[in-house]
């Protein structure tokens, strides 16, 4: 598998010592990589034991994303946001990532606007800062002045970037593939898809285009609202390496939160934080996955301004409704209605024992029971009942760990602002306000519409069913799968309906026998040695005998 993409073997080095000096080597021994000769001697492999055993796996691991630079930090960022894949001290340290890449020259953000515009930056922009207002994994922002006059922000994509995490991921996908060969728990959890998903989510994010569109969207969403702004994107001059966007001022919120004597300014940023997330969450159904205080701003005019769309998370209708009501049955302790939307919400396996999801989630929420709801962590409950689903194998949307993940964000984001402030009793508004509409008469109205337009279209299609059933019939395609424990059943039904069948047979054996007898001694009419016992009387008592019992039989088996 390796001989195929001999090109990135140095890169295979780089990933190999990172393990190795964070402490990790024995998973590269485990993969059989350290066979690769080209890969360090043995004497660079060591793990230094006595410092390393005493940090936790998350620790290692976020130094190897670092180390490993871009593609791995940013990694690293998204698989923070998926609780219900890593563990919860993993997730923590992830949490800390910091990119601590270098800025990259002006002479490059100019080719690269000009290559994606396909214009001089002279003739697009007035003014250009070239000293970059901040750099991240993936790019560096700059300040610039359009020519028509407008100030914005211009996001620019690292060069190269693109090609660096197809590399990256191509290297993953591999080793993930010699893992799940080689490992069983690799296997169980299905590492390759993991790593698909991980690379879909993360190449969006290279896309500005998307996160564009993105803005936009949530600009309509708060276009009328005084407390938030949304900047607005300039399409026109975006593509997929360059975002071009309104430039906003204001103070960072960590500096506000910083500040000390403003509680009053802290409780109400933080109220304008929740009713925003919550409008999106619960009443839009598309939002800002990543509100951390270095994603918001604030105005002096008293507005919030939200800053990088790159991660968002969207819910259908069907979500929605299923998040409030689980929402509305944790405050209410209904144990029973949380079982049934968590089921409601994934996809959940054939043989689950639903008695004992029905013992965690009780056991979840005796933690919780007659907490006060501002002492109730809305995003500590969601993630451990996630962690439920998990433990019996019910698949989550993305979507709904997406949302968990913003919960956690979000919570300790409000924590800094106002400790007071509970996000389940914030939440249980629009969750009923969600529940009232979803009962309106127009909204009834359009679920009838929709499933009568759903079962017309299976009619519809019925037809087209019946024909491509008929031609497989006639091909002898018809498959019939049986499991063993199904053929232990049909054998002992098989053997059972022998039985009876014999029985049934040997009693009309006997009955033409007795009536044989009968009709010839009636015929000759003589007597014979047989005809000096009771023969009838035996006969029919030992018939009407077994007749009663067959039918007991019957009614006992319950399949009359």
């Amino acid at each position: 598998m390796i001989g195929k993409h001999m090109r990135h073997l140095n890169r295979y080095k780089d990933i190999v010592v990172a393990f190795s000096r964070n402490g990790l080597g024995y998973v590269i021994k485990d993969l059989g990589l350290n066979d690769l000769h080209i890969l360090p001697k043995k004497a660079e492999l060591k793990e230094e034991k006595n410092q390393e055993d005493r940090k936790t796996l998350g620790i290692r691991l976020r130094r190897i994303l670092e180390e490993l630079g871009p593609t791995f930090i940013k990694l690293g960022q998204v698989m923070s946001t998926r609780p219900d894949l890593f563990p919860e001290d993993v997730i923590c340290e992830l949490e800390k990532l910091q990119s601590h890449v270098p800025q990259f020259p002006y002479h490059q953000v100019k080719a690269i606007i000009e290559e994606e515009l396909d214009q001089p930056l002279e003739q697009i922009f007035k003014y250009f800062d070239e000293v970059p207002l901040a750099a991240a994994s993936i790019g560096q922002v700059h300040r610039a002045t359009l020519d028509s006059g407008e100030d914005v922000a211009v996001k620019v994509q690292r060069p190269e970037i693109s090609k660096k995490i197809d590399i990256d991921f191509e290297i993953l996908m591999e080793m993930a593939q010699l893992a799940e060969m080689r490992l069983d728990w690799a296997k169980r959890y299905q590492l390759k898809e993991i790593v698909e998903e991980l690379k879909e989510t993360l190449k969006m994010e290279l896309d500005y285009t998307i996160e564009a569109h993105h803005m936009t969207r949530i600009y309509a969403q708060f276009k009328k609202d005084p407390d938030i702004h949304i900047p607005l994107a300039f399409h026109y001059y975006t593509t997929k390496r360059v975002l071009v966007m309104e430039y906003v001022c204001g103070e960072k919120l960590q500096e506000v939160i910083d500040q000390p004597n403003q509680a009053q300014l802290k409780k109400r940023l933080a109220e304008q934080i929740v009713n925003a997330t919550f409008k999106q969450v619960l009443i839009e159904g598309f939002f800002h996955a990543d509100p951390h205080p270095g994603n918001i701003m604030y105005h002096t005019d008293g507005r919030l301004i939200l800053l990088d769309f790159g991660m968002v998370g969207q819910l259908s209708p069907e979500m929605k409704q299923s998040f409030s009501e689980l929402v509305i049955a944790m405050t209410k302790e209904d144990t029973h209605q949380m079982v049934e939307v968590l089921l409601d919400m994934g996809m959940a396996p054939d043989d689950i024992n639903k008695k004992a999801l029905t013992n965690d989630v009780d056991r979840l929420m005796l933690k919780y029971y007659r907490q006060s709801l501002k002492d109730i962590r809305l995003a500590d409950a969601i993630r451990e009942l996630f962690q439920i689903a998990y433990k019996h194998r019910i698949e989550l949307s993305s979507e709904f760990t997406l949302l968990g993940k913003t919960l956690l964000t979000l919570e300790g984001t409000i924590e800094q602002l106002d400790p007071t402030l509970s996000l389940v009793e914030m939440a249980k508004p629009f969750g009923e306000r969600l529940l009232r509409e979803r009962f309106r008469p127009e909204n009834i109205k359009d679920s009838i519409l929709n499933q009568w337009f759903e079962w017309y279209g299976i009619w519809r299609d019925f037809p087209d069913y019946l024909k491509q059933l008929k031609a497989i019939v006639k091909k002898g395609k018809v498959r019939l799968e049986i499991t063993m424990p199904d053929i232990d059943l049909i054998l002992k039904k098989l053997d059972r309906i022998s039985n009876q069948l014999s029985f049934a047979i040997i009693l009309l054996a006997f009955s033409i026998i007795m009536v044989g007898l009968i009709v010839g001694a009636a015929l000759t009419g003589e007597t014979t040695i047989l005809w000096r016992l009771p023969v009838i009387e035996i006969g029919s008592f030992v018939a009407v005998g077994m007749f009663l019992w067959l039918i007991y039989a019957i009614f006992k088996s319950g399949r009359f």
